[in-house]
């Protein structure tokens, strides 16, 4: 065994939010695209098998999974609930009404990582089509309960950031890598 520390993660760079001079819509949509770099930097330069591993037992999370589970995240809070679309989920499970997104044996990486993409982009497009709303207050009612712009953005940036804790325990078991 070595006692050499490994290299941190590297690959896609952050763009860290505001310091300053910032007002709270920039903010949160900063902090939850910076929570959003942090994923894909943890899943850099790994092999499909890599993505897949479940390396912390018992859980059956795996980074795929995460980002799978991720791109589901965003299609729900965005596309569902803040606008309203009939958004089916992208993975089915093999039992009915079962999630599908950390079930990885027979995912396709580069389709993931696409629909996952594709998914922030749909986000940051509705989130940037209420830009005319000049306030995060703007409610929406989904399934008998209302929700503001300012609950989805903070929430969303909660659930990357708890996330992105379960990235760096599997990428440190992969491959010794770390990072913040």
């Amino acid at each position: 065994m070595s006692d050499e520390i490994p290299p941190p993660v590297s690959g896609p760079r952050r763009t860290d939010p505001p310091h300053a001079a910032a007002d709270e819509r920039t903010s949160l949509n900063a902090f939850l695209q910076y929570q959003r770099e942090t994923l894909a930097m943890k899943c850099a330069g790994l092999t499909a098998e890599q993505l897949k591993e479940q390396a912390v037992p018992p859980s059956d999370m795996s980074l795929l999974g995460l980002v799978r589970h991720l791109a589901e995240v965003e299609r729900s809070w965005f596309r569902s609930v803040l606008n309203g679309e009939a958004a089916q989920a992208h993975w089915q499970g093999r039992v009915p009404g079962e999630h599908a997104d950390f079930d990885v044996a027979d995912a396709d990486p580069d389709e993931a990582f696409e629909t996952w993409h594709a998914e922030c982009a749909r986000s940051r497009a509705i989130v940037e089509a209420l830009s005319c709303v000049d306030s995060l207050d703007v409610t929406v009612d989904f399934r008998g309960d209302t929700y503001s712009l300012r609950y989805i953005l903070t929430h969303m940036i909660e659930e990357y950031a708890r996330h992105n804790g379960h990235a760096d325990l599997l990428r440190e078991r992969i491959d010794g890598a770390t990072g913040e």
